[in-house]
């Protein structure tokens, strides 16, 4: 008979080896978790905790995290002669933990890539990166006349950030025209109550798997808040990978009729691309930037100020856990698989032709 304080422990190393064998099976996953069981729980999480603007898991998170620190100082001095049994604990909260975030969102990490359900090739060369680089600069360059009617005036969106949230709703109203599977329901988007701490932390939002809430970071430049919401909510939907978050929040922009929302899509495409250049030669992008309009480089600069504002030596301590919880998670490339939406970008132009 097992003693009830290995129970959980045990159930732990379970779990970690059926979702290691589960993975193996993404067309399982995409079938029955990702398209019917994690329906049913999103549509039921976003249904209890979206009918407030204050974020519930935030507030959740707050209270756990005072209730471990509270947890740890009362067992502080019995570490010598009850380590086993606080150890146990440790695995037993650990337990609950893997087992609720998968339940609720995480397995989501394991279901179909998203070009092999769209049947695009993600691989491209310098030239086919440096041709859609400069359709995208055209394509942004053209958006931000029409905004402006001054190439030298960045881009302000006069919108507040509940507005940005409506609007986004319409914008996946319209994608899902044309990729039905990107069904959005039931709205939960907030301004996150740790904006600040996010902000130093390099964050523009984050998804709660455990209230499926989107919550986004409202000191972000607000050029940047369509598009970041925008793929807080493809996370809420089950697309768990960044890059594809990243692809279909750039996809809900530009389909999107509002043309700050396209705006904001088409400059976020362009930033990435010109990284993208970067990577594969240092200096590369440099070439394209007089083709860019003046104000839309002020935009990036505002990006720019911004996080220089914040920084601080906790964002590389947060940005090197989090590279390797994704890694841990099947995304292989980690924090730079936000840039590899990239490649999809590309893909999905090469099929149109």
């Amino acid at each position: 008979m097992i003693q009830k304080k290995y129970i959980l422990p045990l159930f732990l190393l379970i779990q970690i080896v059926v979702l290691k064998i589960a993975s193996l099976f993404p067309k399982f996953i995409e079938d029955y978790y990702s398209n019917r069981i994690y329906l049913i729980i999103s549509k039921i999480s976003r249904t209890t905790f979206g009918f407030t603007s204050i974020s519930i898991g935030d507030i959740i998170y707050g209270i756990v995290l005072l209730l471990v620190f509270r947890w740890f100082w009362r067992v502080r001095k019995t570490w010598k002669i009850a380590w086993k049994n606080n150890v146990l604990k440790i695995l037993g909260f650990a337990s609950v933990f893997y087992f609720l975030f998968h339940l609720l969102w995480a397995t989501n990490y394991h279901r179909i890539p998203m070009y092999e359900k769209l049947e695009i090739d993600k691989e491209y060369s310098t030239e086919e990166l440096e041709a859609f680089t400069i359709k995208l600069i055209e394509k942004t360059n053209a958006i931000h006349k029409q905004i402006t009617q001054n190439d030298s005036i960045k881009v302000v969106v006069p919108y507040s950030t509940e507005e940005i949230f409506n609007l986004s709703v319409k914008s996946y109203t319209s994608v899902q025209k044309e990729f039905p599977f990107l069904l959005y329901e039931k709205p939960s988007i907030k301004p996150s109550l740790i904006s600040v701490p996010l902000s130093y932390m390099g964050f523009g939002g984050y998804l709660n798997p455990f209230t499926n809430e989107a919550q986004v970071n409202d000191r972000l430049p607000k050029y940047n808040f369509p598009t970041t919401t925008l793929h807080e909510m493809a996370h809420q939907i089950g697309y768990a990978s960044e890059s594809e978050a990243n692809f279909i929040g750039f996809l809900a922009s530009i389909k999107s009729d509002d043309i700050y929302f396209q705006y904001s899509g088409y400059s976020f495409a362009v930033k990435h691309c010109l990284r993208n250049l970067e990577r594969i030669e240092e200096g590369s992008s440099e070439k394209f930037l007089p083709l860019i309009n003046s104000g839309i480089i002020k935009n990036f600069e505002e990006s720019k100020q911004f996080h220089e504002e914040y920084k601080t030596f906790l964002e590389p301590i947060f940005k090197t856990f989090y590279d390797n919880f994704l890694k841990l998670n099947k995304q292989k490339d980690g924090l730079e698989g936000y840039s590899k939406f990239v490649g999809l970008m590309i893909g999905m132009e090469k099929n149109k032709n």
